[in-house]
């Protein structure tokens, strides 16, 4: 008889905090307050903030178009636009990243409810990491950012379009599409509310409701996290090594992952070390961040098996560095 109330109650505590946590941010004034704070503390705060404000809107996206798959998408629709090769598969599957115009903050939940409804994981891994990337918001921002370096913007889709190709394949290769997402028992399936007795749009908002509270305390950890490492790095020490063209490239990409921008809003933050990095360094910063960073990372070892996203990040990572050092032998 608790059963059904506890995820209820669950919900209105959630929401209640979320409710105090808008009521302080915009209605409360610290500065008010005596007691004294260590600034690196005031510096966090901030920064955790900013990355919570800025990922919660593409996290309520991605969780309702996960929604929307689960409730309209059938098992069957996916088998049948799917190409039955899987490698000729990939270059559909890249294109459609060009569809969404969707930051890394909210894919994972997209891929992992596409998985669940049939896509193979190779192909779910290029929609992972080349959907961030490739959507017009990203190329406009980036085109912009850039100025009359223009061939940036340009670079870092046609890089993301191929490596994302390149991962999925040796993914398919690795595994073998076997499936790697950890098994969870679905919370709305003991809901009362189920998808014949409310219809298909209550039971999207149902869907998208408990997809944000499951995702949404792994995002706040991958903030958190992100925060600290903005705050105590010191940036000075990669200024100072940002013309090597074999270490910056690994700096930047470094960067990347620790910063864990938004794919929409990157191209202004490598635009502005653009006078002490290079330009293949940028490019790294650009393509490998939206792929792999701390927030997403959180995410998948939430969802996925742990082997499955330790070799994930090792192929990410090898692949984006290696061709950022062929790029910059044969095109700058």
């Amino acid at each position: 008889m608790n059963k059904p109330i506890l995820p209820l109650v669950r919900e209105v505590f959630a929401l209640g905090l979320i409710g105090l946590f808008f009521y302080l941010f915009l209605f409360v004034d610290f500065h008010d307050i005596s007691f004294n704070v260590p600034s690196e503390l005031l510096t966090v705060n901030t920064m955790f903030l900013s990355i919570l404000l800025e990922a919660i809107p593409f996290i309520l996206l991605g969780v309702f178009i996960s929604a929307l798959i689960q409730t309209f998408v059938s098992e069957d629709f996916i088998k049948r636009v799917l190409p039955k090769n899987a490698i000729v598969a990939l270059l559909p599957a890249a294109l459609l990243g060009a569809i969404f115009p969707i930051c890394e903050c909210a894919i994972v939940p997209i891929v992992r409810r596409l998985m669940k409804k049939g896509m193979p994981l190779h192909l779910g891994v290029v929609f992972l990491v080349g959907a961030p990337i490739l959507n017009p918001v990203v190329f406009a921002s980036t085109f912009y950012a850039f100025g009359t370096e223009q061939h940036i913007a340009y670079a870092r889709m046609g890089l993301a379009f191929i490596l994302s190709i390149v991962i999925g394949f040796i993914i398919y290769l690795v595994f073998k599409n076997k499936d790697q997402l950890k098994i969870k028992q679905e919370i709305i399936v003991n809901h009362s509310h189920g998808s014949e007795s409310v219809g298909k749009l209550k039971s999207t908002l149902y869907h998208a409701s408990d997809e944000f509270f499951e995702m949404g305390k792994f995002l706040i950890l991958g903030a958190f996290i992100s925060s600290l490492f903005q705050t105590f790095l010191d940036r000075t020490l990669l200024t100072e090594i940002g013309s090597n063209d074999i270490l910056s490239p690994a700096i930047m990409m470094a960067f990347g992952y620790i910063l864990s921008l938004c794919s929409e809003a990157d191209a202004f933050v490598a635009a502005s070390f653009s006078g002490s990095f290079t330009t293949g360094s940028l490019l790294a910063f650009l393509v490998y961040g939206p792929m792999l960073d701390l927030k997403n990372t959180i995410m998948l070892f939430a969802f996925f098996k742990a082997k499955f996203v330790a070799a994930f990040i090792v192929i990410v990572t090898v692949v984006v560095y290696l061709s950022i050092l062929v790029y910059q032998q044969f095109f700058l």
